[in-house]
């Protein structure tokens, strides 16, 4: 896929676009996109936080986007437009200025497509890219090269699927899904019965089935369930590097970052969020809307709404709490030391 093109805007357009209010030179022309840093005369940028506000002073971008209450500071840009949210604004902007990757159906000459597929309408597959007996391809779905979709796997439409990605046979994927490179989808989880000195394996019978407008990034893997199915609800979001275990229920709308580790049978209802190098011990419920903070290990049930952190993770302010005790625990052994020593405390 080639790199994205930028169509330039104007500052007036910019301004039209998003609904705000320009200050400045309405003529000044952006073609990228750039933080402020870096940002030079035919950049687009935002100033959204007051704590960027020594970076705007200096920066050299063309356009910014500015809340109302950051619009009058300082600053050498030519033009302002100014928004109550400018991520927001960005976000809308970004699919005018660059063109979305064309997908130019048809089926390469080195693919292999096997007995009983069902191909939809515009579908692609790239070069060396494997589709199983009796697979189901929606239409305008684009599989990338060399992934290996097995048999019976079925595939919604207008879903991208990476190079390199394997999906093992039965897996769901719905709708407008995006799996990114290297994903392992369906794979048996870690399950096994140890007896007679030996550890067995458990069959894995269940199912990994991902829901619409799912997002998996690179190089997670999400296993099939053992008796039950694995299931990634509709619209969550899987950063790069996370493991989803067997028997996992995954609620609407969550979101796990980097290096997240959810272990077997746990269930987050919707909206829950695991920050980077957190994890879950098997068998819990995650309540609506939990949050667990970065590197903490959960080891019980959270309550629906709360924040969580820490290893053993516990409630965030009991969390803070038992951190600032330890920072104080060195002054506090010096004391101790001086009191064993007849100095006093």
């Amino acid at each position: 896929m080639a790199a994205p093109v930028m169509k330039p805007m104007t500052a007036a357009e910019i301004a039209a676009a998003v609904g705000g209010t320009l200050t400045g030179e309405s003529t000044v022309v952006v073609s990228t996109v750039a933080p402020l840093d870096r940002a030079g005369a035919t950049d687009l940028s935002l100033l959204a936080h007051a704590k960027y506000a020594p970076a705007f002073e200096s920066s050299n971008a063309g356009v910014v986007l500015v809340t109302p209450e950051l619009a009058g500071t300082a600053g050498r840009c030519s033009a302002r437009v100014i928004v109550a949210k400018p991520y927001d604004a960005l976000v809308a902007l970004l699919p005018k200025f660059y063109a979305a990757p064309v997908m130019e159906p048809g089926i390469h000459a080195t693919a292999i497509v096997g007995n009983g597929v069902s191909l939809g309408r515009d579908v692609r597959i790239d070069a060396y890219a494997v589709i199983g007996a009796g697979a189901s391809i929606g239409d305008r779905v684009w599989i990338g090269a060399s992934a290996v979709i097995g048999d019976g796997v079925t595939i919604g439409a207008d879903s991208r699927i990476f190079p390199q990605v394997t999906a093992y046979p039965g897996t769901v994927v719905g709708e407008r899904s995006f799996i990114h490179a290297g994903v392992r989808l369906g794979s048996d989880g870690f399950g096994y019965a140890f007896r007679d000195g030996v550890h067995h394996k458990i069959l894995h019978v269940g199912r990994c089935l991902i829901g619409n407008d799912v997002e998996i990034g690179a190089n997670s893997t999400i296993d099939r369930g053992s008796i039950d199915d694995t299931v990634i609800g509709d619209g969550t979001k899987i950063d790069n590097l996370c493991q989803v275990a067997h028997n996992v229920r995954i609620g609407r709308l969550c979101l796990l970052m980097s290096q997240v580790g959810i272990s077997g049978s746990t269930h987050l209802e919707d909206g829950v969020v695991f920050t980077g190098q957190s994890g879950a011990a098997g068998h819990l419920l995650i309540g609506r809307g939990a949050m667990v903070g970065a590197k903490s290990a959960v080891w019980s049930d959270i309550p629906a709404g709360e924040v969580w952190s820490g290893s053993p993770a516990r409630p965030h302010r009991e969390s803070l709490r038992a951190h600032a005790a330890t920072l104080k625990l060195a002054e506090f052994m010096k004391r101790v030391e001086r009191f064993i020593a007849g100095k006093g405390a």
